[in-house]
């Protein structure tokens, strides 16, 4: 905002941090952008990784504390106010400070379910309004479901979706459809199958483009969906931060990669990662989601959806977070608050089990038969895909002519990278993590990396996650040096002689 009459200029973002300002302090100047690459053409100096940065995006798959992948660039706090003025310094200032809502009271249970439904269910309308349409994004889980047993609208004027994978109709299609219906509401899939494949390259390359790095490849079915959602509606309701907000879920933790992978400095700032994390978890558990959680590590996923339209979720509306503060500490663990927020909003929608057998009409012995049930076939397909053991990998490889992940896939999860990376996509991974250039990036031990791509592609051992990770440094090295769109094209040109 800026006072010609002044010559003064004030910088300030929200109070979460979610909508991302980068900036660069130099010896004569401040310069400010909502993406790092503005920042980069202007002060291509800049364009090297930032070394702790990038030992906490290999750990956690985001940069924490208002870092960023990039030397010298940060991202603004969350409720900065910063104000320039001619001839004088910088004055650095926040407008808001978590401890204002941490040192509330805590609420009994009663009391605090009673202001927690009052204020959502008076603020929810808000989320609705405006001139463009709306659309549902309509999962099988419990923060959705909320929205939609407080939301009264009139049968058929809400468009409702979910998105669907390509083995089978996965819970979060059956249950929705039936949470849609039972509001009069009309539902649609939306697939991520042999489309997105076909054009994986862009979508990947793409993605890390647009986010300044923040999200892996592995999120490149989001660019994906959210373009086919776009023809349904400009804006798209979700029930993003619920669980972590309401429920204190944590969406990550730091995680050690495979010995030989990396150097010895990377994994000295991979270890310092796991001192800092324990550190963010001494504070209130909410402003760990709010605060902490939120614009690091889901902003993302938010920035690239965010390319394609407008993203609303009433779970970080300020008045729900700051009653949230307020919640019995036996309250911030447990579904029994979400569950009656459903209950007494329509009754009918607890009926309905969530994807993970919660609520429903069985009798409590057969919904712990149910749940039972279901958990064993989540697990069951996360051990299948992303987190198959090595030597159960070893063991699907020989019996690789029943095609086995056809039982287990598609279930629960909508995209499935050990065996698209294995089977459709390998010449793409092996072009770009076999390039001579790739082998030599000076983080990289290269007999390890050359080990992990061969034996995934192989069959013989599952590397997702560490493919998902070398690809990402590999763009995001690229882009760091270079356009990223030339880079793209020289891929495309290598692979199939067509021009994106």
């Amino acid at each position: 905002m800026i006072d010609r009459k002044l010559g003064s200029a004030t910088l300030f973002n929200d109070r979460y941090g979610m909508h991302r300002l980068y900036y660069h302090e130099s010896n004569d100047a401040v310069y400010f952008a909502a993406e790092a690459k503005a920042i980069l053409a202007v002060r291509p100096e800049l364009r090297s990784a930032d070394a702790r940065g990038l030992g906490e995006f290999v750990a956690c798959g985001s940069v924490l504390e208002d870092r960023t992948l990039f030397k010298d660039i940060h991202s603004l706090p969350p409720g900065s106010r910063w104000s320039f003025q001619k001839s004088a310094p910088t004055k650095k200032e926040v407008y808001f400070d978590p401890a204002e809502w941490e040192n509330q009271a805590p609420l009994e249970p009663e009391k605090y379910f009673r202001e927690l439904r009052d204020v959502f269910a008076r603020n929810l309308p808000r989320y609705f309004e405006g001139n463009q349409p709306v659309a549902m994004s309509l999962t099988a889980g419990l923060d959705t479901r909320m929205i939609m047993a407080w939301l009264k609208l009139a049968p058929g004027t809400l468009p409702c979706y979910t998105f669907g994978g390509m083995f089978r109709e996965c819970r979060d299609v059956t249950l929705a459809r039936q949470v849609a219906q039972s509001c009069g509401q009309t539902h649609q899939v939306i697939q991520v199958g042999k489309e997105f494949l076909s054009r994986f390259l862009h979508y990947a390359e793409r993605a890390v483009y647009l986010t300044d790095g923040s999200v892996d490849v592995g999120r490149a079915f989001d660019l994906y969906l959210n373009e086919r959602v776009r023809k349904i509606a400009p804006v798209r309701m979700t029930g993003n931060y619920g669980g972590e907000v309401l429920r204190s879920v944590r969406a990550f933790k730091p995680v050690i990669p495979l010995p030989g992978l990396f150097n010895s400095e990377l994994l000295s700032q991979i270890e310092r990662t796991e001192e800092t994390y324990r550190d963010l978890l001494r504070g209130h558990p909410v402003s760990f989601a709010a605060f902490k959680q939120g614009p690091w590590y889901h902003h993302g996923v938010l920035s690239l959806e965010q390319t394609q339209l407008s993203m609303r979720s009433p779970y970080l509306d300020n008045d729900f977070v700051r009653t949230v503060f307020r919640s019995p500490e036996s309250e911030l663990t447990s579904n029994a608050v979400s569950l009656r927020l459903i209950a007494e909003g329509n009754r009918a929608l607890l009926r309905i089990p969530t994807d993970r057998g919660l609520a429903g009409n069985h009798t409590p012995f057969l919904r712990a038969v149910s749940r039972a049930l279901l958990e064993f076939q989540f697990k069951a397909e996360y051990a299948y895909d992303l987190g198959m053991p090595q030597w159960v990998a070893r063991t699907d490889h020989f019996l690789s002519a029943f095609h086995l992940e056809r039982l287990f896939l598609g279930r629960h999860k909508i995209a499935h990278f050990r065996i698209w990376y294995r089977d459709v996509l390998r010449g793409y991974v092996q072009d770009v993590l076999l390039d001579p250039r790739s082998l030599s990036r000076p983080y990289i031990e290269r007999k390890g990396l050359e080990a992990v791509v061969r034996s995934h592609l192989s069959g013989h051992r599952n590397y997702t996650g560490e493919i998902h990770q070398l690809l990402t440094l590999e763009l995001l090295h690229v882009y760091s040096w270079t356009q990223i769109e030339m880079h793209m094209l020289n891929r495309v040109s290598k692979r199939s002689g067509t021009v994106l």
